[in-house]
C-alpha cells in the first residue's frame, strides 16, 4: 500500500486541522477574487486565460511542438500586458487589501454608502428641481458587465457635483445611464436593455423603460429623474416607485444598499409570490 495513503490515514489531528485551514483560506481568497471581478473586464480576461491554459495543456499532451512554442510566447505577452491594461483594477485590489475590506466582506464597503447616498440624494434634488433627466444604476450582487460595453469608463468617486455635471443637457455623457458599482462611478453614457412589459404606463419614456429593463434581468437598482416633470422614481425587480421626495428616496436607498437582500433570496421570494398569485387566480 502506498505510504502516502497510510500517512494520510494516520495523520495527527493537528495535521488534519492545518490542511483544512489551508484549503478554507485558499477557497475564500478565490471566492473573493471571483466576486471582485464579477461583471468587469477582468472576468472576460479570466475566461480567456482559462481557455488558453486548457489549449496549452492539450498541446502539451498531444506533443504539438510548434503550438507549444506559440502558446509560450502568448503567455509572455500576457505577463507583460496584463499589469499595464488592468492597472486601475490592480490598484483598487491593493487598496482594498490595505484597508482590510477585501477580506472583511461587504459590510465595511456598505459603511461607505452612508456618505455616498447623501451625495446621490443631493444631486438628485438639484436635477429634479431643474428638470434635468437622469438615469443612475446601482449594481449589487449580479454583474451587468455585458450591458456596459457602450459606456465611457470613469472609475471615480461619487460626488453630487460630478453627477449633476454628467447629466447636464448637451454634455458628452448626459445621454444614457450612469453606473455606480462598489461605491464608485464606474461608467457613464451606458445604453441598457428596454423593458418589454406591455403593462407599463404609456407616458413612461426611454429612460424609465431602460431603468426597468435592467432591474428585470438583474438585482440592480435604477434611479430615474424625469426630464419633463422632474419626478423622482426608483425601480427594483421590475417594479417602479414614482413621485418620491428626497427623504423617501434616501430611506429606500439605505434600505436596499445598506441592508441589501441576497439575489438568491430575492428570486426565491419572487417565485413564491408568483406561485401564490397563480394559486389565488386559479381558486377564483
Amino acid at each position: 500500500m502506498d505510504t502516502s495513503i497510510l500517512s494520510g490515514i494516520f495523520a495527527s489531528p493537528w495535521d488534519i486541522l492545518r490542511s483544512l485551514l489551508d484549503i478554507v483560506i485558499v477557497a475564500y481568497v478565490f471566492y473573493r477574487i471571483l466576486r471582485w471581478i464579477s461583471g468587469t473586464r477582468a472576468e472576460q480576461l479570466l475566461r480567456g486565460l482559462i481557455l488558453l491554459l486548457l489549449f496549452s495543456l492539450a498541446a502539451n499532451y498531444l506533443r504539438l511542438d510548434m503550438v507549444k512554442w506559440l502558446v509560450e510566447k502568448v503567455w509572455i505577452v500576457f505577463a507583460i500586458t496584463i499589469p499595464i491594461v488592468f492597472q486601475p483594477e490592480l490598484r483598487r485590489l491593493l487598496e482594498q487589501i490595505g484597508r482590510g475590506s477585501f477580506f472583511a466582506g461587504s459590510n465595511i464597503e456598505m459603511e461607505e454608502y452612508e456618505s455616498i447616498i447623501n451625495e446621490i440624494v443631493d444631486a438628485v434634488a438639484v436635477l429634479s428641481r431643474n428638470q434635468v433627466g437622469a438615469l443612475i444604476i446601482f449594481t449589487r450582487e449580479t454583474g451587468i458587465g455585458e450591458y456596459l460595453e457602450s459606456g465611457v469608463l470613469l472609475d471615480s468617486l461619487v460626488s453630487s457635483g460630478l453627477l449633476v455635471n454628467i447629466f447636464v443637457p448637451n454634455s458628452p455623457l448626459h445621454d444614457g445611464a450612469c453606473i455606480i458599482s462598489g461605491g464608485r462611478i464606474q461608467k457613464a453614457s451606458c445604453f441598457l436593455p428596454l423593458s418589454d412589459n406591455p403593462g407599463l404606463d404609456k407616458e413612461l419614456g426611454t429612460r424609465h423603460r431602460a431603468g426597468l429593463g435592467i432591474t428585470e434581468v438583474s438585482d440592480a437598482l435604477a434611479l430615474m429623474v424625469s426630464e419633463e416633470t422632474g419626478t423622482i422614481s426608483l425601480a427594483k425587480e421590475g417594479q417602479l416607485q414614482r413621485y418620491l421626495d428626497t427623504r423617501s428616496l434616501k430611506e429606500l436607498l439605505r434600505k436596499d444598499l445598506l441592508l441589501q437582500e441576497k439575489w438568491s433570496d430575492t428570486v426565491r421570494r419572487r417565485w413564491a409570490d408568483e406561485f401564490k398569485t397563480t394559486k389565488q387566480n386559479n381558486r377564483s
